[in-house]
């Protein structure tokens, strides 16, 4: 009798991009189910050498620098499976769910990125953000699973593979935290939709290795203004500077810390389709 001696291709990688925390890293990889691609940003504390000797089973991808959400498309890129989970350092997916998400993909071809409910700490409070993408003013498209979005919570992700490398995955100017927002208005620009689905859980445990929550507010402004900048027509454009400005001390080192990156934003600018920014007026209303 002959036996297939080659196990069957997976459907789904992890792909985990991480600096600088060792202890979330060991602790959160054993609980994945599927193959995982560690891309180290540059870590100092060690992370390499202790996933590689704790995990072998590992890729881990080391970078010389800091490419933030860079290094989740280079993580992608190593995969080679049709669905990718940004899973972080400090979040996992529910037993199964996993398995089940990537069911629901490909139930949905359209489905260009799956957003899956967030419970958070040893509680398993709900992720505020969920009730929001729940009740989702974007109504439910009849091709989708669930509500329609035009954002989503990278650690709790599910991606089409060939969506995200179609619009370029991740880029350099829109770095970290507040990346989503770029990715998820080019996927619904190139037809791909994105929905929120409460049938499957990720678990994040949010470190303690965190920025404070003002830089991280100053964060989120920067990288609200430069997607305006790449993507939004000028009129909206205007209106999220007045925003920013209007946000306080993290809006405006929000703008300040936008402006050494504004010519490489004003070089990838690509205006939305209207029926897009329809969706993002409605969003913000």
């Amino acid at each position: 009798m002959i036996t297939d001696l080659h196990p069957p291709r997976p459907a789904v990688t992890c792909v985990v991009a991480s600096r600088n925390r060792r202890a979330d890293l060991l602790a959160s990889l054993p609980r994945h189910e599927a193959p995982v691609v560690l891309v180290d940003n540059g870590s100092t504390d060690g992370t390499v050498e202790a996933v590689r000797a704790a995990h072998p089973d590992v890729t881990v991808v080391p970078l010389d620098r800091n490419a933030g959400a860079v290094a989740r498309t280079l993580g992608t890129a190593r995969a080679g499976t049709p669905f990718v989970a940004f899973t972080d350092d400090d979040s996992w997916w529910a037993p199964g769910d996993l398995a089940r998400a990537a069911e629901i993909m490909r139930a949905h071809p359209r489905l260009g990125l799956l957003a899956a409910r967030i419970l958070v700490g040893e509680a398993d409070e709900l992720d505020p953000v969920c009730t929001e993408m729940a009740a989702s003013p974007l109504g439910t498209a009849p091709d989708l699973p669930g509500p329609s979005l035009l954002g989503f919570v990278a650690c709790a992700a599910l991606v089409r593979t060939e969506a995200f490398t179609e619009v370029g995955g991740f880029d350099p100017v829109v770095r970290f935290p507040g990346e989503e927002e770029r990715l998820a208005l080019d996927l619904a620009a190139a037809g791909w939709g994105i929905a929120y689905v409460d049938d499957v859980t990720i678990h994040h445990h949010p470190s303690t290795s965190r920025d404070p929550g003002t830089v991280r507010q100053a964060g989120i402004w920067r990288s609200r203004v430069l997607t305006a900048l790449m993507r939004y027509p000028t009129r909206d454009l205007l209106t999220q500077l007045v925003r920013a400005a209007r946000a306080g001390r993290p809006g405006w080192r929000g703008l300040v810390g936008a402006l050494p990156r504004v010519p490489a934003a004003v070089r990838r600018r690509r205006v939305l389709p209207a029926t897009v920014m329809a969706g993002v007026r409605e969003l913000t209303r």
